[in-house]
């Protein structure tokens, strides 16, 4: 049944949002002050799908991708820049607002473009549906379905390449006939690829997967985090040192994004010399902080922290002391915080509840958050300042373009 709806605004996850007597409806694809003819969603009795834009704003404009509006992987790229930057921006604002801060606009920054040049790592998922067609692309836009694609325009140009990789690899294992996830991460010796799925594999193809990386002139193919072939170190650089990544290492998206971040986190912790770098994965803050403080680094992930306590070895840096920790599980205490001039958490999604209540009873003078989650950063936020600390200062940098994800960077003090 074909329904007209008006749209109001646009929400969250990047959905535009009519308001109706029976509730919000969400429209994906669609911007405030649209007429949108739409049809059920079937199991989603709050979305719709778009069939049409009967009325169009005058804020949309033509997407840069073929596959936008079927794929994803971008939910906005038919949004004005200007249009599009606000409503980011807002995402920090109002959810500090509704954590009970007041004066959030004065608080946050204009958002930071660190799109750069691009994605520097995606994961690409290959299955076969229906008949046996293979399929490798983005999954689709909340269902269960790949779709195929031959190019991205908001990939790196370092990942020159990384499709058709992806492809050959998908074309190779297809006899397994099972769904495969393929993460390519563009390093400064060429592609890093690892290949999760698959399940045990012949000896005959593994040979296959040797000879096609090979071909393709990766620096290294793995398989579940296990070396199939590799023809030279896959390392990226941070700061002044050079980090060997391990197989299917978190990096930030982009490049770009990465140096904003790391700008900020070392503005703020300003002349700290002793800098604890909670979260500290393979380094990116700590490697940088090393230059002129001493770091104290923590991350569950043992193969990121391996890789940082060598990449520490770099000459000229101030000692790191990386260690491997459950920061869920087992946050830092007040006390042993309290030796340090600065503190940086970079948590996943969910943010770092625990580790939050532990600095707000420290006397740590300088708190610097990092977050990809406005939502459970207001919730830190909220606990640090409730413990004492000061928010002074929020900047959101946008490297996830045409997404509704923001990465941000909080400032707090004693």
């Amino acid at each position: 049944m074909i329904e007209r709806l008006e749209i109001a605004r646009v929400g969250r996850r990047g959905d535009g949002i009519a308001e109706t007597p029976a509730g919000p409806l969400y429209v994906p694809y669609t911007l405030p002050g649209e007429t949108a003819e739409v049809d059920p969603w079937p199991g989603h009795p709050d979305r719709r799908h778009l069939v049409k834009i009967e009325a169009a704003s005058p804020q949309r404009i033509a997407a840069i991708c073929p596959h936008f509006g079927t794929c994803g992987g971008c939910a906005l790229q038919h949004w004005a820049p200007a249009h599009y930057r606000d409503w980011k921006r807002r995402l920090v604002t109002e959810a500090l607002a509704e954590m009970g801060f007041t004066g959030a606009e004065e608080l946050v920054d204009p958002l930071i473009d660190a799109h750069g040049e691009g994605r520097r790592r995606a994961v690409f998922h290959a299955w076969r549906r229906g008949r046996g067609v293979l399929e490798v692309g983005f999954a689709a836009l909340r269902a269960h379905h790949v779709v195929a694609i031959d190019h991205c325009p908001v990939l790196a140009l370092s990942l020159k390449g990384a499709i058709e990789t992806a492809w050959a690899i998908a074309e190779a294992l297809a006899a397994e006939r099972k769904p495969l996830d393929i993460q390519v991460t563009a390093t400064e010796a060429g592609l890093d690829v690892d290949v999760r799925g698959s399940g045990p594999l012949t000896s005959a193809r593994i040979t296959a997967l040797a000879r096609l990386a090979e071909t393709h002139r990766l620096a290294r193919l793995t398989r579940h985090g296990e070396t199939v072939a590799q023809r030279a170190q896959p390392t990226v650089t941070m700061g002044g040192a050079r980090v060997v990544l391990p197989p299917g290492a978190f990096l930030q998206a982009t490049a770009a994004g990465e140096a904003a971040l790391a700008k900020l986190v070392l503005d703020h912790c300003g002349a700290a010399k002793s800098v604890g770098d909670l979260f500290a994965g393979v380094g990116p803050f700590a490697l940088r902080l090393a230059e002129s403080a001493k770091v104290m680094a923590a991350d569950q992930d043992a193969p990121a922290i391996a890789a940082l306590r060598d990449a520490a070895k770099t000459p000229r840096l101030k000692p790191i002391a990386a260690e491997r920790r459950d920061l869920f599980a087992r946050p830092f205490v007040a006390k042993e915080l309290a030796r340090l001039d600065a503190v940086v958490f970079d948590p996943p999604r969910q943010g770092a509840e625990m580790q939050a209540r532990e600095l707000a009873a420290s006397p740590v003078p300088i708190v610097v958050a990092v977050s990809c989650n406005p939502l459970t950063l207001a919730r830190d936020a909220r606990i640090l300042v409730d413990g004492g600390y000061r928010l002074t200062r929020v900047t959101p940098v946008d490297q996830f373009l045409y997404s509704a994800h923001v990465e941000l960077v909080a400032r707090f003090e004693r």
